[in-house]
């Protein structure tokens, strides 16, 4: 090392001596500023967020350099955090978002038609105590499920980086993230799942026509003092019905949808005034019912309460999704108002007309009364027009997802089309004519779909998609808790699907 006694023994002279303490001086100036480098993997991003951020610590602050120490710093970021964070909800591109009050508005129209006007009879099935704490426990149930799919959504669409899934979606991609042994049933789950939804959408539309026809024969037998056989207004309903499902483009429909809310509403407004015009009284009515009754009651509710073919789609609609769930979100608003009203319609149409009470309310109302006749042609006449809303998912599913690959590509596919659609019309009006029964076609399809759909799904998928991300006491207890909601939705599938099955057979076979 050159030191300044070196210079002195230079025989030249000090002119060099002082050139070389010069330099001595500057590198050691420029030496004690501390020098820190990181090494970041090739990051050039700004706005990269490092470990610390992520972790919640601060980040290390530069050492106290000693004046005769240098030191040289390295941090080298922890692998797997190169992928600049996802949030689905901010890359979602929707033309015209819907806000909190629309989707809530929304929710309520999906959930509210037939089903509210069954529920007194599933309160004669179950006897009013049971109905009351057993329509609260299902909506509490199924809305716990809506929040699991909903959350496991937003968590599989952070890891595939995707806006957003649909229903069949969320379920294949969960069990792709699952445990091994269910990863090969990853390919037949998506058909699984649209067959439920197929059968859910052309079983809402069954009730619609049979509803539709009751009601209708109802008004007609009165003032034509006959008693007509109600395939005879399904046989005339069905060619407007083809026609009103031949509409391809959903906004021509809105009109409509809008006019049948307006309408449903004041009906549903004069059918209270029924309810309580008389004197409430509990004589003659069961608190409970029996268990064949309480199997008709769980499939009533769930075809009631459960709009699950909706839920995905308006929160992906919406421009602030993250309200969607929560404790206080669009979700939990809803369905207190959904069970709300459904406890109240059926708690107090049952009191009113105890055993005599039919499969829709509207059919109990007095023939006598031209106001209760306008009712049963207002909601005849909004469900007949929202049977093209209801149908349009099961010819969604059954063209684009399926026909519309082997049959897209031909010059003749729109016409291809509307054979397909008048196809499936036509299946529901046969299933209507084979089984002319409102409350046990309500109660079949609600607990053969929705407790697959709206119960025993959402389970899965949240138990797939936090497999390997829960450890210990937290993975043992999410297996347990969603095991025994899949007990509990088998149960009431297998159950009230038999239950329902019987019924029919036992009525269609008296019949004849």
């Amino acid at each position: 090392m050159l030191t300044t006694d070196d210079a002195d023994d230079d025989g030249d002279g000090g002119s060099s001596d002082r050139r070389r303490k010069d330099l001595l001086q500057d590198l050691v100036k420029e030496l004690r500023e501390p020098i820190t480098m990181t090494v970041d993997k090739g990051h050039t991003n700004t706005a990269f967020v490092g470990d610390e951020a992520i972790n919640g610590k601060k980040p290390p602050q530069a050492k106290t350099i000693d004046p005769n120490m240098y030191t040289l710093e390295i941090q080298e970021k922890k692998p797997g955090l190169e992928v600049e964070y996802y949030d689905p909800y901010q890359h979602r591109l929707v033309e015209h978002p819907t806000t909190n009050n629309e989707t809530l508005i929304h929710l309520l129209k999906g959930s509210l038609g037939t089903g509210i006007l069954a529920m007194p009879n599933a309160f004669h099935h179950a006897g009013w105590t049971v109905g009351v704490v057993g329509t609260i426990l299902i909506g509490l149930l199924c809305t716990y499920c809506i929040h699991l799919l909903i959350k496991a959504e937003y968590e599989l669409c952070k890891r595939k980086r995707v806006p957003s899934l649909n229903y069949p979606a969320v379920t294949q991609t969960a069990l792709l993230e699952g445990p091994e042994a269910l990863k090969p049933l990853s390919k037949i789950i998506i058909h699984v799942v649209n067959v439920f939804l197929l059968i859910y959408q052309l079983g809402t539309c069954c009730v619609y026509v049979v509803f539709v026809s009751s009601n209708i024969k109802a008004i007609a037998d009165y003032y034509m003092e006959s008693d007509t056989d109600v395939r005879l207004y399904m046989l005339i309903i069905l060619l407007p019905l083809i026609l009103i499902n031949w509409v391809r483009n959903l906004k021509f429909l809105a009109p409509f949808s809008t006019i049948a809310n307006f309408v449903t509403l004041v009906s549903f407004g004069i059918i209270l005034y029924y309810i309580f015009r008389e004197p409430i009284s509990f004589e003659d009515r069961e608190k409970v019912g029996t268990m064949s009754g309480f199997a008709l009651f769980f499939g009533t509710v769930l075809f009631a309460l459960e709009a699950i073919g909706v839920i995905l789609p308006l929160e992906n609609e919406m421009k602030t999704p993250k309200k969607f769930g929560g404790n206080f979100g669009v979700l939990n608003k809803a369905m207190v108002l959904i069970v709300t009203l459904y406890v109240g319609m059926g708690f107090f149409g049952y009191l009113n007309y105890g055993s005599a009470i039919k499969g829709s309310i509207t059919l109990n109302l007095p023939e006598e009364e031209i106001l209760a006749q306008c009712v049963k042609g207002m909601l005849a006449f909004a469900i007949y027009i929202t049977h093209g809303l209801a149908c349009y998912v099961a010819i969604d599913i059954t063209w684009n997802d399926y026909l519309k690959k082997n049959l897209g590509d031909s010059p003749r596919s729109v016409f291809y089309e509307y054979i397909a659609r008048t196809v499936l019309v036509l299946i529901t009006f046969l299933l209507a004519v084979a089984i002319p029964n409102l409350e046990l076609f309500i109660s079949l399809f609600g607990a053969l779909c929705l407790s697959a759909l709206g119960i025993a799904f959402p389970a899965l998928i949240q138990t797939c998609t936090y497999w390997h991300q829960r450890q210990g006491m937290a993975k043992v207890w999410m297996v347990a808790k969603n095991s025994v909601i899949g007990v509990v939705a088998v149960l009431g599938l297998v159950i009230g699907t038999s239950t329902s099955m019987i019924e029919i057979i036992h009525t269609f076979g008296h019949d004849e």
